[in-house]
């Protein structure tokens, strides 16, 4: 490498005051700039207040998306302490806002037993990446207001009036010179907030969405009613509510989920677990509230524990014989429902936003708990026991027949070499990053989508009929199934645990169906198809769906235009009318598809 003459000396080492560092660094604290990383700093303002909740002095918290993007979050918890830091000589409150690793979740007498957020970094990380943060408190008989504009004090703590109620509200506008948009979504905030409510009993989380939106319009030109987004959740079920949620349109083997829970002063664990007929598990995990996506030790306990009490039952009662083999833990875990819930005081996570918990001692006493819980339920309740593990047996069998028909096809592809589907016109094109297939719908579509493809990258596969619903299907059914088949052989890199995504035939798979209820519905489960089985594929972006259009006009002489909505149309006719061109000359063909309103 070519040496270039720079300076280095102590006048280079950059020393970044108070939050400047975090201004520089964002992603370091709340994992990236995108959208993702803005619903982190709600988040993060919000886990304050549930870790009130959790230390049992907060019942109501309200979240509101005001307009201009302005987040507010109030809660009737003590409020932040109001008095002046020994150590800063500033407000707590203050301190708590303007300085990292300043919180009072450290240990001491503050009430917090376990928490969330990012220990002591939340507040002052989110007021740092604001155009400007302002913060009410209300305790001590009094209101006190404090002002910040990225991170920097422009009003200290004062007091503005007095109340005989306690509580902390936060309104912050995030820095758009920091993040590269400023637009929450509602839903995505929505379904957080409901997690927060279900895994803590008791505790009311309102959201309110008050962004003006875009005002629709019937045919008569009439103004549609605005609809407000708002939603209240609380939850006094807890976990058994959150697993009900979930499995609320399934069929469920045990009715009621079986709920697990021990405090032993250092771990507290709650644990809901409900099987359905379906093939697929979901298991969600949480430290202190935080959704630990990535699982964790809590999640290795759990899974150890269940895989063992699931086999000693089964050899107990004679279901398996001593000549069979222990069943898989994957079998144990077809078409179980559970949420893990636990409480540490000092969490350990494997990345500064939480995703996976590094704790080794928690995986001991989730197993335990979980063990010796689970075990007192199934003597208790033969009946659930039995179904439950007839359905694990059976996915054991499936699984056996699985791998038969895998090999089968491993095989069978070995000995047919690059044999690929009678129906596919493949491109002649064969570098996978310039070369595309389309899945389209029928044969009559497939001859269509041929006239107009270029044949040197362009590929098409035409699909007949409605394939299998994977979701409803086990492995076994899914290798041998003639629907799916042309699919694995003309995308080339295999299925399921074989599945290698440097081996694809083609960068993008378009899905091409017609727009119509027939149509969503094929997309949908070949979506599914590809999410079960393929989903490095979706992961890497590899995956699309052709969006056909609603309308054509055409004139002759004139490029047709096409246009994909009711607005697209109208304002289609307003520019031609512009340009001279009436709407009488012009001819309309509408085609196959859903209306905006209809879908």
């Amino acid at each position: 490498m070519e040496k270039v003459n720079h300076e280095y000396g102590a006048n280079q080492i950059q020393v970044l005051e108070g939050l400047e560092h975090v201004r520089k660094r964002p992603g370091m604290y709340i994992g990236s700039v995108s959208v993702r990383g803005l619903h982190h700093c709600v988040y993060e303002i919000v886990d304050n207040a549930v870790d009130e909740a959790l230390a049992g002095y907060c019942k109501n918290i309200n979240v509101t998306i005001e307009p201009g993007n302005i987040i507010c979050v109030e809660d009737d918890g003590r409020g932040i302490p109001v008095d002046i830091h020994p150590k800063t000589k500033i407000s707590a409150a203050e301190t708590v806002y303007t300085k990292l690793n300043a919180g009072g979740k450290f240990g001491g007498d503050s009430g917090y037993k376990v928490s969330g957020g990012l220990h002591g970094v939340g507040a002052s990380v989110v007021n740092a990446l604001s155009e400007w943060t302002e913060v009410t408190i209300q305790r001590d008989g009094g209101i006190f207001q404090m002002k910040f504009e990225r991170g920097k004090t422009v009003q200290p703590l004062e007091r503005i009036g007095d109340s005989d109620r306690t509580g902390t509200k936060v309104r912050f506008l995030a820095d758009n010179t920091i993040f590269e948009s400023l637009n929450y979504e509602y839903e995505v905030l929505e379904k957080r907030f409901r997690e927060m409510a279900f895994l803590t009993k008791g505790l009311k989380i309102t959201i309110e969405d008050k962004r003006p939106e875009e005002r629709e319009e019937t045919e008569d030109g009439e103004e549609v009613e605005e609809k407000i987004k708002k939603a209240e959740f609380c939850f006094e079920g807890g976990l058994n509510s959150f697993v009900e949620y979930l499995n609320k349109n399934k069929e469920k083997i045990n009715q009621l989920p079986i709920y697990i829970e021990k405090d032993d002063g250092e771990v507290p664990i709650e644990v809901a677990i409900q099987y359905t007929t379906a093939y697929s598990e979901n298991i969600y995990t949480f430290v202190n509230n935080i959704n630990t996506i990535e699982g964790g030790t809590h999640l290795e306990g759990f899974k150890r524990a269940v895989t063992k009490v699931f086999n000693d039952y089964a050899r107990n009662h004679g279901i398996l014989k001593e000549k069979d083999p222990n069943l898989q833990g994957e079998d144990i875990r077809e078409g179980m429902t559970a949420v893990i819930s636990v409480k540490v005081k000092d969490p350990q996570f494997e990345g500064q936003t939480k995703t996976k918990l590094g704790n080794s001692n928690v995986a001991g006493i989730v197993a335990n708990a979980v063990n010796e819980a689970l075990s007192t339920f199934l003597e208790e309740n033969p009946n659930i026991g039995k179904a439950i593990l007839e359905k694990c047996i059976s996915a054991s069998r499936a699984r056996e027949a699985a791998r038969k028909a895998r090999e089968l096809v491993r095989k069978k592809n070995s000995m047919e070499g690059s044999t690929l589907p009678g129906k596919l016109a493949d491109c002649s094109g064969k570098n996978p990053e310039e070369c595309e297939v389309y899945i389209v719908e029928g044969d009559s579509a497939g001859g269509s989508a041929k006239q107009g493809r270029d044949r040197t990258f362009q590929a098409i596969l035409p699909l007949w009929g409605k394939m299998l619903n994977v979701e409803k299907s086990r492995a076994d059914k899914i290798y041998g199934n003639d629907k799916l088949q042309p699919v694995i052989l003309a995308i080339g890199a295999g299925i399921g645990a074989d599945f290698d995504i440097t081996k694809i035939r083609y960068g993008k798979v378009i899905i091409m169906a017609d727009a119509d209820v027939d149509g969503a519905h094929i997309r949908t489960l070949l979506l599914t198809f590809f999410f079960r089985y393929m989903r490095p594929l979706i992961e890497n972006g590899n995956v699309y769906l052709a969006q056909p259009p609603l309308y054509k006009l055409s004139k002759k002489g004139m490029e047709d235009i096409y246009c994909y909505t009711d607005d697209d149309l109208t304002k289609a006719y307003k520019e031609l009318e512009e340009k001279g061109i009436p709407r009488d000359q012009l001819a309309l063909q509408r085609y196959k598809g859903l209306r905006r309103n209809e879908s």
